[in-house]
C-alpha cells in the first residue's frame, strides 16, 4: 500500500516556532504545479514565514526548499492540515496547485483516501441539499476550516505580478481568423463556467473543436490537436463567472504553450486580471518563440 496517502507527522522545519506571531506567518495548502512556489516566494519577499502542508502525493519535493516549514497530509483529511497548520501558529492560509479531479473517481476511493471525521462533516453535513459541484465543495471546505481557525485568503494576493494583462502581450499578432474565434468563443466557454463543466475551449472557423471537462485543459489541448489535423485553432480560457479567488484561479504557463505548439495551437486567449500566466516573462518569450499569440480579454 502507498503510505503517502497517510497523514504524516513529520515536518522540515527551518525555523523555531518562538520566534514570529501569527500575523507574520502565512499557510499554505499546496498540489502540484509551479504556482506554490510562486506563492512561496511573493510570501517571503513580502517577509512572511511560509508554513507548507503539502498534499499527499501531489505537492513537489523541492517546495521544502522554498519555504520555511514543510510537511505532507493526505488529501482527504483536512482535520490533519488544521492540525499541522495551527501547530505552527498559521491563521491566514493560502491554497493552490493541481489535485487532479480523477483521484477521487478511482475504484474503492473510500479505502484509499481514508477520510477524516471533518470530511465525512464536510460532504455529509455541509453539502446535504447541495449540488457536490467542484464550487460548492471548496467553498464548504473553506467553511470547514474557518471552524478549526484557518482562514482561506485570495490565492493570488502574493503573485499579482503573474496575472494576464489586457490586451496583446506577445509580440506575435493575433490572426484575422483568432479575433472572429474569440468573439464567438467567449461567450460560450464562460457559459461552461457557470454550469461548472469545465473553463477552456479549443476553437477554429467559429467551430467549437473542443470542450474542457474533468481531464483538464493539458489534455484537452492534445485531443483538440488530434481532431483538428490542419492546426491554426485558438484555445480560450476563462476564469468562472462569479469566480472565488481563493482557489481554482486558473493558471497557464510554459507547458501550456508547448503543449498548443505541439497540437497546432496558434492563440492562447485568457481572461485579463483573473488567469496566472505561470512565470509570465519565461512563457511570453516561449510564445514568441514557437509563433503563439497571447491576449488578454
Amino acid at each position: 500500500m502507498d503510505l503517502s496517502i497517510f497523514e504524516q507527522d513529520i515536518c522540515l522545519s527551518k525555523i523555531q516556532d518562538t520566534k514570529y506571531e501569527p500575523q507574520d506567518v502565512l499557510g499554505l495548502i499546496a498540489g502540484e504545479g509551479r504556482l506554490p512556489f510562486l506563492v512561496a516566494a511573493g510570501a517571503k519577499q513580502a517577509g512572511l514565514r511560509v508554513i507548507c502542508v503539502g498534499l499527499a502525493e501531489t505537492a513537489d519535493h523541492d517546495l521544502a526548499d522554498e519555504v520555511d516549514v514543510f510537511c505532507r497530509a493526505a488529501i482527504a483529511r483536512p482535520g490533519g492540515w488544521i492540525r499541522k497548520l495551527r501547530r505552527h501558529r498559521v491563521t491566514r492560509t493560502i491554497m493552490v496547485g493541481r489535485v487532479s479531479k480523477g483521484r477521487f473517481y478511482t475504484p474503492w476511493r473510500i479505502v484509499r483516501y481514508l477520510p477524516d471525521w471533518r470530511a465525512f462533516r464536510i460532504y455529509y453535513w455541509r453539502l446535504r441539499g447541495k449540488n457536490r459541484q467542484p464550487d460548492s465543495l471548496l467553498c464548504a471546505l473553506a467553511d470547514e476550516l474557518a471552524t478549526g481557525g484557518i482562514i482561506l485568503e485570495n490565492s493570488i494576493m502574493y503573485c499579482k505580478e503573474h496575472l494576464a494583462t489586457a490586451g496583446l502581450m506577445t509580440e506575435t499578432q493575433l490572426r484575422l481568423s483568432a479575433q472572429s474565434d474569440i468573439e464567438f468563443g467567449w461567450q460560450i466557454v464562460k457559459k461552461l463556467g457557470e454550469l461548472d463543466i469545465g473553463q477552456a475551449i479549443a476553437v477554429k472557423e467559429k467551430e467549437v473543436i473542443a470542450v474542457e471537462a474533468i481531464e483538464g485543459t493539458a489534455a484537452m489541448i492534445e485531443r483538440a490537436g488530434g481532431l483538428c489535423r490542419s492546426g491554426g485553432w485558438t484555445l480560450i480560457k476563462v476564469s468562472k463567472p462569479q469566480q472565488d479567488m481563493r482557489f481554482d484561479v486558473p493558471c497557464v504557463g510554459p507547458d501550456t504553450i508547448r503543449s498548443l505548439a505541439k497540437n497546432g495551437g496558434k492563440c492562447l486567449v485568457v481572461e485579463a486580471e483573473k488567469t496566472i500566466i505561470i512565470d509570465k516573462p519565461e512563457t511570453i518569450k516561449l510564445a514568441d518563440k514557437l509563433g503563439i499569440s497571447i491576449f488578454g480579454q
